[in-house]
């Protein structure tokens, strides 16, 4: 949906960016600003940084920043629009209708209907729970010693012996049997018409992460009832079981740093209930890369609470994969002597789960240990190859430093020595065509090398933030600098933008941030009105730090484009105009005042 530039500035500025970020998180003030741990990563010490005259937020451990509606993009984790109507309902904004087109129409429209056949259904499931049909239903909720608050929170219900009751029902509210078949409420009989998929069994209705019910999942009651004991609804058009997780509508906002994946709808449960609102579970099948692109958007810290028996562990051995190759780090919580994170729960209690999670195993170990059960650790040449096969497993470390360390963990539990296991790795590779490529590292944020690429970057970004500080110098400089002479694209928007609304008396930094739809560049964009400024005593000290800054960008700007000649016509007056300003400014004393 796009809205204009004029009614997202009306919202974002009836959005007092520390209000809306108190609701959220506890701030405090500190001289102009307001800070508190960051809510976008774990650290001890405040680094999050919050300004209400500028509008803005800057995490100086992670690099997040952006103003309100970034904000509340990367904590709800939703989407620009999303975003827009949330704020924009909390200040009494009316948003313009959606404009679509006839086709986007009907899209949208079945798509609607679907949702709510869903919805209507869980609320029939929901209320025959609490009726004298739904009493055995109820008592093994009751076994497994679930809350009514919990049952409300998952919208837990049941769905008679007679499932011509939900049909009945849906009729009723006017949709037709085409409509709750593709949704996945029926099928169609031979002999009997439509019928339904579910009867006699507790109902798990499955939300997406904006809490729509997609899906049902059914717990069979009935000892003698024919079909699985767990029965999922079909994939339909809204419902897409290898892109969605149950529970990962509470989960997104757990701001716990980690998701734990489970296998079931009752480990979720019994987790949430005993406060672990970090668990999800996919729905009755393997896990998926789609479902791990999901967690990564909220996290890359995955712990696993897969059942202890042979299934579990093979479920947990192919999940590792999955989460390495999304980028992804795994731990596996140990569930002995229980099969199941709902049993030891309810046998040891949550601290002692929590303690199991605070000591979660490395997955890499993990493999080792699981591998181990493969050999006969008493037999000799069995142990051997043992030792092999580490050695194939570690060469599929493409970093050195990554390999080192796990060679020197691995060497030190299986008490190998740690030169041999270094050299059997050295040599298995050379057999088998050398070591994985490593993955490239994401970049945090949190530590810049020092390089000649990030010194230009540095002084472009404190010239900026000196003119979000000081926007009476700008008329000082202008003959010198241009938007032009910042050689990072985007620094140069901004510059382009910022000395624009200076001029005009406008300057807006939380307004520049939004014009930039990537997350990314909001963050980077953010950075260029929060870099920190040298402390310094005096005035003459500000000023020559202040002249050095414009000198830095000058002489860069010059540089650059006088590498561009021969390729770039254009870059000629730049080189011109620049050596020129340069000679000048290099004489020129620029007071602060």
């Amino acid at each position: 949906m796009y809205y204009p530039e004029e009614l997202i500035e009306e919202i974002r500025q009836k959005n007092d960016i520390v209000d809306v970020i108190s609701g959220y998180v506890g701030l405090q003030k500190k001289g102009s600003n307001y800070v508190c741990c960051c809510p976008f990563h774990s650290e001890k010490t405040p680094s999050f940084s919050v300004n209400r005259n500028r509008q803005i937020y800057k995490c100086f451990g992670c690099g997040e920043g952006g103003n309100v509606v970034t904000f509340v993009m990367k904590y709800e984790n939703c989407t620009f629009p999303e975003a827009i109507k949330l704020l924009a309902d909390k200040a009494g904004v009316v948003l313009p209708e959606v404009e679509y087109s006839e086709e986007a129409k009907r899209r949208e429209t079945r798509r609607q209907r679907l949702l709510e056949v869903n919805k209507e259904a869980a609320k029939f499931y929901f209320y025959q729970l609490r009726t004298p049909h739904g009493a055995k239903a109820k008592e093994y909720l009751d076994k497994r010693q679930l809350s009514e608050e919990t049952r409300k929170n998952f919208g837990l219900g049941y769905a008679p012996v007679r499932g011509e009751e939900l049909l009945a029902y849906l009729r009723q509210k006017g949709y037709s049997d085409d409509l709750i078949r593709d949704v996945g409420l029926a099928k169609i009989d031979e002999r009997r018409g439509t019928t339904t998929q579910f009867w006699n069994r507790v109902m798990f209705p499955i939300q997406d992460i904006n809490h729509r019910v997609i899906g049902f999942g059914g717990r069979i009651m009935g000892d003698n009832d024919s079909g699985p004991k767990y029965l999922n609804s079909p994939e339909t058009e809204i419902f897409d079981k290898s892109r969605n997780l149950y529970g990962m509508n509470y989960a997104r906002s757990a701001r716990t740093g980690n998701i734990i994946l489970c296998e079931g709808y009752m480990d979720v449960i019994s987790m949430h209930q005993a406060g672990f609102t970090q668990a999800v579970a996919s729905l009755g099948t393997a896990f998926t890369p789609g479902q791990a692109a999901l967690i990564k958007k909220y996290t890359k810290d995955v712990l696993l609470a897969y059942d202890s028996d042979g299934a579990g562990v093979k479920a947990a051995l192919r999940a590792i994969r999955i989460l390495r190759d999304a980028g992804m780090s795994g731990k596996i919580i140990n569930m002995n002597p229980y099969k199941d994170p709902d049993e030891f729960i309810k046998n040891l209690g949550k601290e002692a789960f929590q303690e199991r999670i605070d000591h979660a195993e490395n997955s890499f170990m993990f493999e080792i240990r699981i591998l181990e059960r493969d050999f006969d650790m008493n037999d000799p040449e069995e142990k051997t190859n043992f030792h092999n096969a580490i050695a194939r497993k570690l060469c599929e470390f493409g970093e050195d430093v990554e390999r080192e360390n796990y060679i020197e963990a691995v060497a030190e539990k299986y008490h190998i020595g740690f030169d041999n296991l270094r050299k059997l790795v050295i040599n298995t590779a050379a057999k088998t065509g050398g070591y994985a490529v490593a993955p490239e590292k994401p970049k945090s944020g949190i530590q810049k090398k020092n390089t000649p690429e990030e010194n230009v970057k540095k002084a472009q970004r404190l010239l900026l933030t000196w003119l979000t500080d000081y926007p009476q110098l700008y008329s000082k400089i202008k003959e010198y600098i241009t938007p032009a002479d910042f050689t990072i694209e985007l620094y140069r928007k901004v510059a382009e933008r910022m000395f624009s609304d200076i001029e005009n008396h406008t300057l807006n930094p939380a307004g520049i941030i939004n014009m930039f739809a990537d997350e990314k560049e909001q963050s980077e964009a953010a950075s260029l009105f929060t870099t920190k400024l040298p402390e310094l005593e005096n005035e003459t000290e500000k000023e020559k730090a202040f002249h050095d800054i414009l000198l830095s960008v000058k002489r860069n700007s010059f540089n650059y484009y006088s590498e561009k000649l021969g390729v770039d016509l254009s870059a000629m007056n730049q080189v011109i105009e620049g050596k020129k300003a340069l000679e000048e400014l290099s004489k020129t004393h620029i007071s602060l005042n």
